[in-house]
């Protein structure tokens, strides 16, 4: 019986043998990798600390000329016109320490993980986890208008792939660990454990398995056990609980807080890359270039002091509901404009915290004229869908906002909005903020992750029979053979490995004789299965009578 060219077969009255097979391919190997990121979970933590406090230390030394690493903001300075200076000497530095030090330092630090995970085999070098913290200290402290999340995500990414080059691991585990330490920086500075996680599995990982999952899982909820003891509780931004249930005309205003959140995280993309281009058609080397930013990081400044530096007090405000108009359109105008050109010049900085400062400044307009249903409630609504939208990664908008604020009766209208957002720029962008930069280097990655379909199938549904000489032959001794009952996924790896693009197909108690074949056009075939319900329409279902050939019954099962 041979499978006819795109059409598969299901092996009729036989028992198949597969007790071999499981969920989930995770051996026990994942414990001592999870052992290495509980280390890693608590040593991040620690970094975490140590740039929050450079950032403060910069930021008073550069502000208000006195040596503390308390996180202050640099609006309350008094320096007057003067002030244009400082975020220009900080751009500066940060030039010179990226020319001479690493070109690696430049961006927000999501995509620089992103391209030592996919593209560097997860290895890092130690002086560029060193170099991100200090340069991102100088540029938030010099009153940059970004988050420390994007570099405390790369440098802790650094930390847990330097400490996994000391060891004899595969490129996966490298992986696996370098993500646990960008996820325990995230879960350190926000007390949000389940949202870095959630991060991990949307954005760095490109996999849902329990080998990465457990360990990063484990460094995330590490780093947030050992932050109570060096920066508290959360959550970073209380907030009253809002109401349980807000009615239909509530979720019919998420479904419009998402489009308006959805739109302006394209506008804020299409931003920040628009700046890029400018700055690539400039007559002078890109050192100069965060100078040039930290220029308009001045003006902005003197026209709106609240939008330098990262802006959590702003945040809180905002999240309370007790910030005024002009404040909120300060955010929208000034904030997004100075965040967008200086982001563009390829200074060091996050996105977080620009972005639930500028969704929570959304939400303020929003307030006004939607159903109200609490103070600040939908200012948080907006903050997640923004995180959804700009980041592609909607469930880490929406577990991520409640952690921030810890309203958990804000889950149901977060999903809705947050879903409406994230559809909005799929459907606009090709690329988010975090992916555009990756591609812009000349590589592309997928964000969509689904079962291989190799792996549903088995050899003995697609492979061929008519090629053996009375119905059965002989293997030799040593001879590569595959199984009839293992999954194509495991013949395909055994023919990359041995370089063979033929297996004969053998049963697993009877080894010597050839049941069938296996070729490369047989996997094709199987593959031809999962594009034609990609693509194939059909009505299943029919109300009513019906005629012609083949439609004498309407049960779908026989």
């Amino acid at each position: 019986m041979t499978a006819t060219p795109g059409t598969l077969r299901q092996p009729a009255n036989r028992k198949r043998n597969n007790q071999d097979l499981g969920d989930f391919t995770t051996t026990l190997r994942v414990i001592p990798i999870s052992g290495l990121a509980i280390v890693i979970g608590a040593v991040c933590a620690y970094v975490a600390w140590a740039l929050l406090r450079l950032i403060g230390l910069v930021t008073n030394l550069a502000y208000f000329h006195r040596w503390s690493s308390e996180l202050v903001s640099p609006a309350t300075n008094k320096l007057g016109v003067y002030a244009i200076l400082i975020p220009i000497v900080g751009g500066l530095i940060i030039g010179l320490m990226a020319r001479f030090g690493s070109e690696r330092i430049r961006g927000h630090g999501i995509p620089e993980a992103i391209e030592a995970i996919l593209m560097n085999g997860s290895r890092v070098q130690p002086r560029v986890g060193i170099l991100k913290a200090l340069s991102s200290a100088i540029s938030i402290g010099t009153g940059g208008p970004f988050g420390a999340e994007g570099p405390i995500i790369m440098t802790g990414g650094s930390f847990g792939s330097v400490i996994a080059q000391f060891f004899h691991l595969t490129g996966a585990e490298r992986k696996t660990l370098l993500v646990a330490g960008a996820a325990a920086g995230m879960s350190a500075t926000f007390a949000a454990p389940i949202a870095a996680t959630l991060l991990a599995v949307e954005l760095l990982l490109f996999e849902w398995k329990p080998r990465s999952f457990i360990p990063v899982a484990l460094a995330s909820a590490t780093a947030v056990g050992v932050r109570y003891h060096i920066l508290g509780l959360g959550p970073l931004f209380p907030v009253p609980l809002h109401p349980a249930s807000i009615g239909f005309d509530g979720l019919l205003s998420c479904v419009l807080v998402g489009v308006l959140a959805g739109a302006l995280s394209a506008l804020l993309t299409v931003a920040v890359y628009g700046a890029e281009d400018l700055f690539q058609h400039l007559p002078i080397h890109w050192m100069w270039w965060p100078a040039i930013g930290g220029l308009v990081i001045g003006i902005g400044g003197l026209i709106f002091p609240q939008a330098l530096g990262v802006g959590y007090d702003t945040i809180g405000a905002l999240l309370r509901g007790d910030v005024p108009r002009n404040i909120i359109i300060g955010v929208l105008l000034v904030k997004s404009i100075i965040w967008a050109f200086s982001l563009g010049s390829g200074t060091s900085g996050g996105v977080l915290a620009p972005l639930l400062m500028m969704g929570g400044a959304l939400g303020g307009i929003e307030a006004r004229f939607l159903p109200h249903e609490g103070a600040g409630f939908w200012e948080l609504i907006s903050l997640g869908a923004i995180l959804g939208g700009t980041m592609r990664s909607p469930f880490t908008g929406i577990i991520f906002a409640v952690e921030l604020t810890h309203d958990w009766n804000a889950l149901l209208p977060l999903l809705v909005a947050c879903t409406v957002a994230h559809g909005f720029t799929v459907l606009t962008l090709k690329r988010s903020i975090l992916t555009e930069k990756v591609s812009r280097r000349g590589f592309h990655l997928s964000r969509e992750y689904s079962v291989d379909p190799l792996e549903l199938l088995f050899v003995d549904e697609v492979m061929s029979t008519d090629a053996l000489t009375g119905g059965v032959a002989i293997v030799g001794v040593g001879q590569l053979v595959s199984y009839r009952d293992e999954t194509l996924r495991a013949a395909v790896y055994r023919m990359a490995e041995s370089g063979v693009t033929r297996l004969p197909v053998v049963n697993a108690d009877r080894p010597a004789e050839v049941v069938g074949i296996l070729t490369l056009e047989d996997l094709l075939r199987a593959r031809v299965r999962h594009l034609e319900e990609e693509r194939d329409r059909e009505r299943v279902l029919h109300v009513g009578p019906r005629s012609g050939p083949g439609r004498g019954s309407t049960d779908p099962v026989g």
